[in-house]
């Protein structure tokens, strides 16, 4: 099992924005000396629910501070940027780690970013899958051309290639993994159809989970994809993390810190063609997290993840641990999770 921190460099409230990347950045820290595998980066605009707007940057960032750990984004929105940037960005971070890197990347939503960034809403309607498969060509292959609805260009060399040798020459490698969020039977059948692991979301139980990964499964299969790939497909858990010596005061500590982040958070999208959208209601919302994920005490969280791996499949985890919104409890919470649970999984 993998377990590793997610980190959305939450702004609560009466928070200021660098206190938020400030905590972003220790939980990354503390998490490498925890002995937690990865950390997985959130990307947000123009909202406090999370206020790091480049996650690749980030990831930049603590893979210079870190030397073991994994380190992806969770999710790079790909509709608001240029697939060549973004490739030529995890190529390089994918070098100049040794292979630490993985590149997480997502549809996004309707928001104004795409009117901001110049995209459009067609970008998000319809243009992630042409988006998608050329920035696959460009961490695959050694000269990319295109000529697609939003991106046509004559072919150029790819440089640096994610694939060349690494520190040693007889150690080549295939480039930076790459999961694809999915919270749809349509995301889920393009990134099968892809051989793409899925990021699933933390809202989701782990029946909705399982079967995602069913349809991933079948999907990928009729897809031509190889058996033995589709068996060994490395998807990715999301959820969120709280420990405390007893369950109520675990829960407790995320009722009272996150309904007021996710109301000021959530609240502040604002849709790019005015469409509604409607919110959760945070505190309902919190109450169901907690009672998804491992929120309580170590013998509880180590069991419900072994449960939830179990039931889905999944065995890979990005555990949102900064719930309580204090710089000194996350780090609490991670350095709990390393030392008292990850034990009990092994």
């Amino acid at each position: 099992m993998r377990v590793g921190a997610f980190i959305l460099a939450a702004q609560f409230p009466g928070q200021g924005q660098g206190e938020a990347l400030h905590r972003a950045v220790r939980s990354a820290e503390v998490a490498e000396e925890a002995g937690l595998a990865d950390v997985w980066l959130a990307e947000h605009h123009f909202v406090p629910y999370g206020v790091c707007p480049n996650a690749v940057t980030l990831a930049a960032l603590l893979l210079g501070r870190t030397r073991r750990i994994g380190v992806g984004t969770a999710v790079s929105v790909l509709p608001t940027q240029h697939p060549v940037t973004l490739g030529e960005q995890a190529a390089l971070l994918h070098l100049t780690s040794e292979g630490r890197f993985t590149l997480g990347v997502g549809r996004g939503g309707p928001w104004v970013d795409l009117e901001v960034f110049g995209a459009g809403l067609a970008a998000y309607d319809h243009g992630f899958a042409e988006s998608l498969d050329l920035l696959l060509r460009w961490l695959r292959e050694p000269r990319v051309g295109a000529a697609g609805e939003r991106y046509a260009f004559r072919e150029v060399a790819v440089v640096p290639r994610p694939d060349e040798a690494l520190t040693d020459p007889d150690d080549t490698v295939s480039g930076p993994p790459v999961v694809v969020a999915c919270t749809s039977p349509a995301s889920v059948r393009l990134a099968a159809e892809r051989g793409l692991p899925m990021l699933l979301g933390m809202h989701c139980d782990d029946e909705e989970k399982a079967d995602m990964v069913a349809l991933w499964r079948s999907a990928a299969l009729a897809a031509g994809r190889d058996g033995d790939e589709v068996a060994a497909a490395g998807h990715v858990s999301a959820g969120v993390v709280q420990i405390a010596d007893a369950r109520r005061d675990a829960e407790e500590t995320l009722t009272k810190a996150m309904p007021g982040w996710l109301r000021q958070g959530l609240g502040a999208h604002v849709t790019v063609d005015g469409r509604y959208r409607a919110m959760r209601d945070p505190l309902a919302y919190t109450e169901l997290l907690c009672g998804l994920h491992p929120v309580g005490p170590p013998r509880l969280c180590a069991d419900r993840l072994a449960a939830s791996a179990e039931r889905t499949g999944i065995k890979r985890f990005a555990l949102l641990a900064e719930g309580s919104g204090d710089l000194a409890a996350t780090e609490e919470n991670v350095r709990r999770l390393g030392a008292e649970v990850l034990p009990q999984l092994a």
